[in-house]
């Protein structure tokens, strides 16, 4: 891809360099579980380089679509091209992705103890803390990071905007707290239309693809974007562990990046719109959006990130029964946990996505997070505002108890 091209022009044309040469005019969709080798000696040098976190050998084809598929290659290419690494590594999940990008980088430095800055997804937070990826984890406040770092730690993770409050973190004061640390950063909310972490430092890019990648709300995937080592270590957990992407998620979230520069302005826009309104209603005692210069007193807006996004969380004057009562009480948004489709989603963090957090690092019980989409910014604050009329009643303070018993995992 010519590094003259714009954004939006990589992004339509990224992983398809291929397809003239194939006489097709959109990417094909191999859907092989395996591939007939041309001789047991070429096919065993590429299956052996492919188990390794290689590449297959230009005549030893892909074997088994546990070690590489074509599809997913491309929309891996593709999404490299956007972030500015040499490669990506695509997987089943978000979180496969995430595991997969912890346990390499434990392998590459021997060390077993990780650094996490809260605010994160609440199940990253949940997954470094539960002991099955054999981690030591400090976690700590953006500023706090060097004062974590250890001579055994092998990551530092962090993610901005942060979920579920938009927190912005200075992803090269990180770097340089993290003294040669490598990083990753969680690039969910912002994507490469807004933000390219490894520009400033990050060596490891991560995105639950699920969100705006994808952008409709029709498939689940991960992605690792990162050197050409660190991703061929990224490749021998997904080969061993068995989690690579599926061939139709693969064909999807590449389609979704075509369109993906112009979702994000749009939906940008109305988020500013839907903002700038929740800071006038007297039911919302805080909104949380990085376009607030009271949000972003760093100015990492235009100097990091080359927009506010479309993700923004409210917090209710009334507590717990207000914030579920106006997430019960909408029609046009969706009550649903994920985020970045076409359509606006609501969802209550401390009693879904960050359920898994331990209490003192859980977001609030008043706090509802919201996830513009491309519908009129005015008939989604009209929305907003009828049923936070529904939802008036008794107002108790914020942190009120009464959370549901189920728990729900999802970003």
């Amino acid at each position: 891809m010519s590094s003259t091209r714009s954004f939006d022009s990589t992004a339509v044309h990224a992983g398809r360099e291929d397809l003239a040469k194939l006489g097709v005019h959109v990417p094909p969709l191999d859907f092989s579980s395996t591939n007939p080798v041309p001789d047991v000696e070429s096919g065993g040098t590429s299956y052996e380089s492919m188990a390794n976190g290689g590449h297959p050998t230009d005549d030893g084809g892909f074997v088994y679509a546990r070690l590489w598929n074509p599809t997913v290659a491309r929309f891996e290419s593709a999404l490299a091209q956007l972030e500015g690494t040499a490669e990506a590594v695509a997987f089943s999940s978000g979180m496969a992705a995430m595991t997969a990008a912890v346990l390499a980088a434990k392998e590459l430095s021997g060390g077993r103890h990780v650094v996490a800055v809260r605010p994160l997804y609440g199940g990253t937070d949940h997954l470094l803390a539960s002991g099955l990826l054999d981690v030591e984890v400090s976690y700590c406040a953006a500023g706090e990071v060097s004062a974590a770092v250890r001579e055994d730690t092998c990551l530092v993770v962090v993610e901005t905007p942060a979920n579920p409050t938009l927190q912005l973190v200075d992803i090269e004061a990180v770097v340089t707290a993290a003294s040669g640390c490598p990083v990753l950063v969680d690039n969910t909310f912002a994507t490469p239309v807004l933000q390219n972490p490894a520009q400033h430092g990050a060596a490891f890019v991560l995105h639950s693809a699920t969100k705006y990648l994808g952008g409709h709300g029709d498939v689940v995937g991960g992605v690792v974007a990162a050197d050409a080592a660190r991703a061929e270590a990224i490749r021998r957990v997904r080969v061993v562990t068995g989690a690579l992407l599926n061939p139709l998620a693969g064909y999807l979230l590449h389609r979704g990046l075509a369109t993906l520069p112009l979702r994000i302005r749009a939906q940008q826009e109305a988020a500013k719109k839907v903002a700038a309104w929740a800071q006038t209603q007297p039911w919302v005692s805080r909104v949380f959006y990085p376009g607030d210069p009271e949000q972003d007193r760093a100015g990492l807006i235009g100097r990091q990130q080359r927009g506010p996004g479309a993700m923004l969380a409210l917090q209710v004057a009334g507590g717990y029964e207000r914030a579920v009562g106006i997430a019960g009480a909408v029609q046009l948004f969706t009550p649903a946990v994920s985020l970045g489709g076409v359509d606006s989603l609501i969802q209550h963090p401390a009693a879904l996505t960050h359920r898994p957090v331990p209490a003192a690092a859980r977001p609030g019980a008043d706090l509802l997070r919201l996830s513009i989409g491309l519908e009129d910014p005015d008939d989604l604050i009209a929305d907003l505002d009828a049923a936070a009329r529904s939802a008036l009643g008794p107002v108790k303070p914020s942190g009120a108890a009464g959370r549901p018993a189920a728990a729900a995992r999802e970003r």
